[in-house]
């Protein structure tokens, strides 16, 4: 962990709508006077490990991971969001969406004896899927789970698994360059699931100035998208050097949801995850919400009533 005044070492994930590429790719974090050394890795539960070697300051991971990290004994605290229902089910032709079929009941047997990606196990997309197979009583269909999430697209497209649960850029890749759609909205698979929260190990509350500022540039960031996405969407394309601008435009618009406060409805439904994770073995205990979350530093930043909810200033 960087003991350095004005240096914070961040890990965060390929995930186009996080706000860690806006702030790599603009002036707005070196703004309040940081500097940040990032660190781009496969999963959340890969961050959680290098926060536990001390090799990490500051992670971008989604509230599952965390909360498994807790149960196994780590002082973890998620001290803002970010954004929520960040996860979309995509499949090939001849699947029925949710949308044609009577319920999820329906909809997931459809997939009987059959195998359904995601990413690593204890991810949020791999807990949100097993849950629902639970949920809905199919025990004949299997999770597969891949290392990177960007190998689902081409599991799907070479027949290994016959849909695939991600964030809203598996659908745009799916629908651009593969045979593959979208068959699940993010509202439809879990309301106002924490797709991200911004976590720190609880030793780090220490340094309150050092993430007060990170926490205001990060809630610049979430304003960004949510009020001039084009400029936001250029910004990422350029920073990430993979895609164009207009596919982080359909990224935003299949999940409008963003905001750094962690109201009510976030941490009641982190709380859920935390029920469903020791139901399904992934925890060996229930984790409080006092243990998962530090709310302090975000609502003295970010005072009012939420922004998840008010969509982003594009059709």
């Amino acid at each position: 962990m960087s003991c350095e005044v004005n240096t914070i070492q961040i890990g965060h994930l390929s995930t186009l709508y996080h706000t860690a590429f806006l702030l790599r790719g603009t002036s707005i974090l070196e703004d309040t006077g940081l500097n940040a050394t990032w660190r781009l890795f496969a999963s959340g539960p890969d961050i959680i490990n290098a926060m536990h070697e001390g090799t990490l300051d500051l992670g971008y991971i989604g509230l599952p991971p965390v909360i498994i990290g807790i149960d196994r004994g780590l002082k973890l605290a998620c001290i803002a969001g970010g954004h929520v229902e960040g996860t979309v089910m995509i499949a090939g032709p001849g699947t029925r969406t949710l949308a044609e079929c009577r319920d999820m009941q329906e909809f997931l047997r459809q997939f009987s004896g059959r195998a359904i990606g995601t990413p690593p196990k204890g991810s949020i997309h791999d807990v949100i899927v097993n849950e629902l197979l639970r949920e809905h009583g199919i025990h004949d269909v299997t999770v597969e789970n891949y290392p990177w999430a960007d190998f689902l697209s081409d599991a799907l497209q070479q027949g290994e698994i016959a849909a695939a649960v991600g964030t809203p850029a598996l659908a745009v890749t799916a629908a651009r360059y593969g045979n593959g759609r979208l068959v699940v909205p993010p509202d439809r698979l879990w309301p106002f699931n924490p797709s991200y929260g911004i976590v720190v190990m609880r030793e780090m509350l220490e340094r309150e100035d050092v993430l007060t500022r990170f926490l205001a540039a990060h809630e610049t960031a979430c304003e960004l998208i949510r009020q001039d996405p084009r400029r936001a969407a250029g910004i990422v394309a350029g920073t990430t050097g993979m895609v164009d601008p207009a596919f982080v435009l359909d990224t935003y618009r299949i999940s409008p949801k963003y905001c750094a406060a962690l109201p009510p409805e976030y941490r009641a439904s982190t709380m859920k995850f935390a029920r469903v994770l020791h139901e399904l073995g992934y925890t060996k205990r229930l984790v409080g919400e006092g243990e998962i979350f530090e709310t302090s530093l975000i609502d003295a930043i970010h005072t009012g009533q939420h922004h998840y909810l008010d969509g982003i200033g594009i059709v």
